[in-house]
Parts: structure tokens; sequence; C-alpha cells
């Protein structure tokens, strides 16, 4: 073959090479155990039919087989059966990101390969926006959370959610008679949802919780181990349907499983 076949060939090889996009990551083995992080939407707090925790309809670490929710756990069980039995959900229902760094040592002792966490909507649902946390305090115990759970011999795979959006809650729902009932009556995110509450005062809400999802992008970003989800739980609208008819703030089960869906699609194996 001569010379200058021979750079014509190689130069086609490295040209169609290029055409050929490179994942930018490749998807890391399937974990063999699984902890949740979170508060009352990770214990799926009031998804149905009685007030209380249900963490069996969990979009994390749910395990009804019949409830509609496919949960991270049971997609990962699916494909790798040495998960079963494994699993644990140590979110808090009421927590806030200053509880992160105590479920994050439960979850590093459990020895967790994989951890979800979502949490921050009661640091933003509070009593009035001024009793809001603090985004300094946010950050110091989110980044915390994080060392607790890289500080194992073999670090876990993160996956970090965005904090729902709570304005587009009241957007969806603050005509409903019954909704407003049952924030005034239960006292639910009245920084947010409280009758009185001017939009001055909402968008002060929504500033933060901007602000607390930007930090935890900024923090999740520091951990190669780590995936944020982009705000693609932020930016999902849920509909009225998907929003519990007992209390009108937390996912129903259709929402745990569009919150399910939604996450895995941006987590570790969206195409697993």
């Amino acid at each position: 073959m001569g010379r200058m076949v021979r750079i014509v060939i190689l130069a086609l090889a490295v040209v169609s090479a290029g055409l050929v996009a490179q994942p930018a990551w490749a998807a890391p083995p399937l974990p063999s155990s699984v902890a949740a992080i979170g508060d009352s939407i990770t214990r799926a707090y009031d998804v149905c039919c009685a007030y209380g925790d249900h963490p069996g309809q969990s979009w994390s670490t749910g395990f009804t087989s019949y409830d509609g929710i496919a949960s991270h756990y049971e997609r990962i069980k699916q494909r790798n059966p040495a998960i079963t039995g494994h699993a644990w959900n140590d979110a808090v229902t009421g927590a806030k990101m200053a509880a992160a760094p105590t479920q994050a040592a439960q979850a590093a002792g459990q020895g967790a390969r994989y951890v979800t966490i979502l949490l921050g909507a009661n640091d933003l649902c509070t009593s009035s926006p001024s009793t809001m946390t603090a985004t300094d305090s946010f950050r110091a115990n989110f980044s915390q959370a994080m060392a607790t759970l890289m500080a194992q011999d073999r670090d876990p795979y993160v996956f970090v959610s965005s904090i729902p959006n709570i304005y587009q809650l009241w957007q969806v729902l603050h005509g409903n008679s019954l909704a407003r009932w049952a924030w005034a009556n239960f006292h639910i995110c009245q920084s947010m949802l409280g009758a009185t509450r001017t939009e001055t005062e909402r968008q002060l809400v929504v500033d933060r919780e901007r602000a607390f999802n930007q930090i935890l992008a900024e923090v999740c970003a520091r951990y190669s181990r780590c995936r944020w989800d982009n705000e693609a739980v932020y930016h999902y609208q849920f509909t009225a349907s998907q929003v519990s008819a007992l209390d009108f703030f937390h996912p129903s089960l259709s929402g745990q499983a569009a919150l399910a869906r939604v996450t895995w699609a941006a987590s570790w194996w969206p195409s697993s």
C-alpha cells in the first residue's frame, strides 16, 4: 500500500472517529445497597389513604409492588437482585438540612453503595419568609453531609435531587378551597402558602429556593461520585392529581411515581 494511500486512510479514520459522539461518562455498576436521606417527601408522608409515613411508596427506596411507583430500589432490583433487602430509608419527616449530617452518618454506617438525597423543603417551609434557613447554614450542613458520605474507604455513588418548586404548587392549588383550608388548619408551609402572604413575600421564598438549589449543585460538583439532577425535579410541573388529597402538599401515589421517574432519568443509570 502506497504511503499516500495510508495517509488518506488514516485521515478518514480520524475524521470518522470524530463523527461518533463519545459519552461524557460511563454508568457505574448497579449497586447492591441503597440508602435515602431526606424528609417527609422521601418518607411518602400522606401519600394515600391514611395520614402519616408510608415508606413502602417512597420514590427512592419504596418496595410495594402494586402501587405503580417504580422506585430507584425497585428499578435496580430488577437488574441486580443482590440489592434485595439492602435498602434503608433514613429520611425523617420534618427534617431540615441540619439533619443531613446525622442521616449521612447513618447511611455510611449501613455501608450503602448508593445514596439519594432530597432535602430542603422544610428549610423553606417555615412560619414566615423571615424564619427560613440561612443560606450559609444550609451550605455548611450539606457540605458536612457530603464529606461524611465521601469519607468512607469506598465512596458511594450519590444522587442529589433539586427541591420541588413550592411556588408552582401554590400556583396549581391556591384556587382550591379545600387546599386553602388544609394549608391554614394544618399550618403547612406558611412562608409560601399562608393566606395573607403577599406576592413580594412569596418571591422571597422563590429566591431562597433558587439559592438552595444552587448550593446543592455547587457542593455536589466537588465530588466525581455525586450526580446532580440539573434541576429536573424543580422544573417538573406537578399537577393537582399528583398532590396528596390529605394535605394538598405532599406527592400522591401518582406524584411519587412521577418523582421516581424524573429522578431516575437524571440518575446514574437513566437507560437501565
